[in-house]
């Protein structure tokens, strides 16, 4: 019988072939309690595990084939880092010493506790990271259990003859290590229960440029081994079993979709300007510092918003040391050759919680609590080592500090107060840094956007962050599923907010990029540039897609024609103008 199944598209492209089912590595694990007396060999049964698996992960690291995907060091160094949290161990010794439960149980008790708090995350992004924790507590429960190898249970297992020409994985999650096996078969898609647009699953899916659907619930349970698929990365779609007639269209638009993309991949090296000649920026929107790889790669002229919270997920005590960030902040620099790179700083805090620096909790969910610069201005050590970090490796390259969520003159004096007194603490240390670094601000919240001018005398660069201006300025929480169909970028006020603070920074020569979901849509990118937007910064995927755009446009054309747009309120009025400014 055909169906469908629907999921989050994560990697373009059209996959067609035979299920691979790699079902669960389920916590199914025994409960009993241990003999009184055996509670010291039973916390080193579980200490001897976790260090099965950091020495599992260790050789993996260092097995890495040359052609493997920059993002798995990067994957299997945050899961060596989760094992090295002594927390995640800590808890589960005191349930064996205490009510003697046995190690396995006492690991899934605490691993429990840890996936309930991260489900009241709002952060997509940092709510994904609850994953990571998953796996390796998945992976030390199978050296505790020394679990029979399983083909269809078992990555480590699976063998030539288990996966053809013509195959998709399918699983619950797919975990950073298990993905170093694919590299070595041959397949064509990947679908998965859980995961997101952040995920690793999403994220090295789209390095090795593999459709992939993920988020599709219950999708290993309902897919059989030897089914076959369709898997369209494009619009989230999986069906299952299709009938010869479907299956020859989909042929055809997968067919279609491979030459598209080779011709998308020649606007590599193309002068990205509009048909009037006028030169368009694109920068990348980059998660982990291997991100940068593909962003050079792909034609990116710099790092537009580099997201350092993944540096400060999923850590229950110690977070990470100036050092530590240091060290990710240079690896950015190196990779991307003299670029730019516009390092955000923290955005953590009310509906983004951060383990270990302090109690978020208590302000609750709302996205207008205490987050970004608002909980960094009340964690100022915190803040002030952070600060440092970016100092040091603006010494190897154009490393710039972006600050978002700012809405107050006297966020911003406090702000340049701990920039200049970590200059001061570095400066005592004899540490290199760029005295001139270049401070930026994010225009996210209505406020900044009305009192404009006060940004652009203060800060050398601004950039819109369209995803949060857009759900305040509308009153709308994004995670709110009762109101989130009324988020809409084309909304009059949005566009005419838009306009103005693209205005007033271009009359005033100050950089001005756009770094929100809208930058990287192309369906946006004409829109854009008719209200006199030059630079864009995106997620590395779609960078290609929105040059494409660039190309064919004419700006002195758009911008006649914007007007129009910008004073239409009505619906029926303004889909006329926008209709007439894209034809």
């Amino acid at each position: 019988m055909t169906f469908a199944l629907h999921g989050i598209a994560v990697s373009k492209g059209i996959a067609i072939g035979r299920a691979v089912l790699i079902s669960r590595a389920a916590l199914e694990v025994s409960h009993y309690l241990v003999e009184a007396g055996k509670e010291e060999a039973e916390a080193k049964k579980l200490l001897d595990a976790f260090e099965q698996v950091r020495l599992e992960l260790a050789q993996l690291r260092q097995g890495l084939p040359k052609d493997a995907p920059q993002e798995m060091a990067a994957f299997l160094d945050v899961h060596g880092m989760i094992l090295a949290d002594p927390a995640l161990a800590e808890k589960p010794i005191k349930l064996i010493r205490t009510q003697r439960l046995n190690a396995a149980w006492a690991l899934t008790t605490e691993l429990n506790d840890l996936l309930e708090q991260f489900a009241d995350i709002e952060d997509v992004y940092l709510k994904e990271r609850a994953n990571d924790i998953r796996q390796v507590a998945e992976r030390v429960i199978k050296a505790l259990n020394a679990q029979k190898k399983d083909p269809l249970n078992d990555v480590d297992s699976l063998t030539a003859s288990d996966i053809g020409v013509e195959s998709i994985i399918v699983a619950h999650d797919i975990a950073p290590h298990d993905m170093l096996r694919f590299k070595e078969h041959a397949f064509t898609g990947f679908v998965t229960d859980l995961g997101g647009k952040t995920s690793h699953t999403a994220i090295v899916a789209r390095s090795m440029e593999i459709p992939a659907v993920v988020g599709v619930r219950h999708a290993s349970e309902m897919i059989r081994h030897g089914d076959w698929l369709v898997l369209d990365g494009e619009h989230g779609v999986v069906v299952v079993a299709p009938d010869e007639h479907l299956l020859a269209e989909y042929r055809k638009l997968q067919t279609q979709a491979i030459k598209e993309a080779r011709k998308l991949k020649q606007l590599k090296h193309a002068k990205t300007e509009t048909l009037d000649r006028v030169e368009i920026e694109l920068f990348a929107n980059i998660e982990l510092p291997e991100d940068a790889i593909q962003a050079v790669k792909l034609g990116a002229v710099g790092v537009g918003l580099f997201r350092s919270e993944f540096l400060f997920m999923d850590r229950k005590l110690a977070l990470p040391d100036e050092e530590q960030q240091y060290q990710e902040y240079r690896r950015v620099v190196d990779l991307m050759h003299g670029l730019p790179i516009n390092i955000r700083t923290i955005d953590v805090g009310a509906d983004k919680a951060l383990g270990g620096g302090g109690d978020v909790s208590q302000t609750g969910t709302s996205p207008l609590g205490l987050r970004a610069i608002r909980w960094s201005l009340t964690e100022p050590e915190i803040f002030l080592t952070q600060l440092r970090a970016i100092l040091r490796a603006s010494a190897h390259g154009q490393a710039r500090i972006m600050i978002p969520m700012l809405a107050h003159a006297k966020e911003i004096d406090e702000t340049f107060r701990l920039i200049e007194k970590a200059k001061q603490q570095l400066h005592q240390r004899g540490n290199a840094f760029n005295p001139d670094i270049q401070v930026g601000a994010m225009i996210e919240i209505p406020a900044a956007a009305l009192i404009l001018p006060l940004f652009i005398n203060r800060f050398d660069f601004l950039s819109i962050g369209t995803n949060d201006l857009i759900q305040y300025t509308l009153a709308i929480d994004r995670a709110d599923h009762s109101v989130a169909h009324l988020y809409d970028p084309l909304h009059p006020a949005i566009l005419n907010l838009l306009s103005s603070i693209i205005d007033q920074a271009k009359r005033a020569d100050v950089p001005i990029a756009v770094c929100g979901e809208m930058a990287g849509d192309p369906a946006l990118t004409k829109l854009l540039l008719a209200l006199g937007l030059t630079d864009f910064s995106m997620h590395f995927s779609q960078l290609l897609l929105v040059k494409r755009e660039i190309l064919k446009a004419n700006v002195g054309l758009l911008k006649a024609r914007a007007p129009r747009v910008l004073r239409a309120y009505e619906p029926e009025e303004q889909a006329k103008a926008l209709e007439r400014l894209l034809s």
